[in-house]
């Protein structure tokens, strides 16, 4: 019987692309640069690339240097049920190989719609107990980039099994370094770009990978992943591509405290005087983002009292609401709010990421939002206006000017070249 990867490859190959598909791919691709562009901006940013400055210019190492840049603001897309950052990792590989292989636009674009696919597929089926521990983006990564790769440099189904063996026993990733805001979350983007990116140009001359490197008794599944679904990977086969079940975030935070700023933002023209606030929402988000006193800008953005202390007192959330200024500004706010999991959140999670704030106002008045969904997702999708603007204010950010990248982008869906693109941003 063929094995979980060799089924999924088979999978991918068939499943039909059509124009709206791609289309919807170089929306993806321009939120991951302008991303990666902004990124170059923050203290990381600036260690990331005065590091690649001097440590060569092979594909590999280009995907780690675009995926760590990519991933450094909290701004880039997830996708709900596997709980990754897809084009933080996805689109630097397909980046770092556009120009050697000479693809055209809709290659690159291909490129990407599988690497999205086998990346989030894998995550849907790792099981929520994997993310307590390990970083979902950094263990799925590497099979996205490595398909993204292996796309791009033309492996038949055979060479792109071995592929995604060698890009699955990388797999590595642990959430230590929320405790004290270190830098290894990036590191994670970075590493599964290049991991994938390398998987992929050796199995391209001939170094096999393990064919059942998910399901295997020794493979990822039985190392890491104790409640996995490993019938997730193929489950609901008539599926659009998994790229279009992918969020795009309007706020630059954890994107776990998304739907609560939300709620939050549509309660703040009404706040006057509170006395109390709480917040409801599912049990991941808690885990990862309860902090009421967050000591960092990095960890501010982890943090959900401090998002909604933001966005009640502020009524937005930008890049400068976790800053030193900002977190001053909300800490006496964010120290009253009182985050909890429950129902109807807990069940809905992680097909729909849902929250509730209710604030009780000096007055007596208790006010209360909620939201089934987060902004941005693809049951409450940005207008592509704003996804565009969002693009060029990360451009600008980072000091770049956004007609270039954007035109380039645009025209990749008609067969526009890639070639060049990561030069554009890093």
């Amino acid at each position: 019987m063929p094995s979980l990867t060799e089924q999924l490859v088979e999978f991918i190959e068939a499943k039909p692309i059509g124009e709206a598909d791609l289309e919807k791919a170089s929306q993806y691709v321009l939120d991951a640069l302008a991303n990666t562009q902004a990124g170059q901006s923050t203290g990381p940013g600036r260690i990331i690339r005065a590091w690649g400055e001097g440590a060569g210019h092979d594909a590999g190492r280009e995907a780690f240097r675009l995926g760590a840049l990519t991933h450094i603001l909290e701004a880039d897309d997830l996708h709900r049920e596997s709980v990754t950052h897809p084009g933080c990792v996805v689109v630097p590989a397909a980046c770092a190989l556009a120009g050697s292989t000479r693809a055209d636009g809709r290659a690159f674009l291909t490129a990407v719609l599988k690497g999205f696919e086998a990346m989030c597929r894998i995550g849907a089926a790792v099981g929520p107990t994997h993310y307590r521990t390990w970083h979902n983006t950094a263990t799925c990564g590497p099979f996205g980039s490595a398909y993204a790769a292996g796309t791009l440099l033309g492996l038949g189904p055979p060479a792109m099994v071995h592929a995604l063996g060698n890009a699955g026993t990388q797999s590595a990733g642990l959430w230590e370094f929320i405790a004290t805001g270190a830098m290894s979350k990036h590191l994670h983007a970075g590493r599964a770009a290049e991991a994938g990116v390398v998987a992929a140009e050796l199995a391209a001359h001939g170094f096999t990978g393990a064919p059942s490197i998910l399901e295997g008794p020794r493979g990822f599944f039985a190392a890491a992943c104790p409640d996995a679904d490993p019938e997730a990977v193929l489950r609901a086969p008539e599926a659009p591509w998994q790229l279009h079940r992918t969020s795009i975030k309007p706020w630059p935070s954890c994107r776990h405290t998304h739907p609560a700023i939300d709620a939050a933002l549509e309660l703040a023209p009404q706040v006057d005087g509170l006395q109390r606030v709480e917040a409801r929402t599912y049990r991941a988000a808690v885990d990862v983002c309860d902090n009421e006193r967050p000591s960092t800008e990095y960890e501010a953005k982890f943090s959900l009292q401090h998002c909604i202390a933001a966005a009640l007192t502020d009524k937005e959330v930008v890049f400068a609401s976790f800053g030193t200024t900002a977190r001053g500004r909300h800490a006496d706010l964010a120290g009253q709010v009182e985050v909890a999991s429950g129902s109807p959140y807990d069940e809905a999670y992680p097909r729909a990421w849902g929250a509730s704030v209710r604030v009780v106002l000096g007055d007596g008045r208790v006010l209360e939002a909620t939201r089934e969904h987060a902004l941005g997702d693809p049951d409450a999708p940005l207008s592509p206006r704003r996804l565009e603007a969002k693009a060029r204010d990360l451009l600008a950010l980072g000091g770049a000017d956004p007609e270039p990248l954007v035109n380039q982008v645009r025209a990749l869906s008609a067969g526009g070249s890639p070639a060049g693109l990561a030069g554009l941003v890093a």
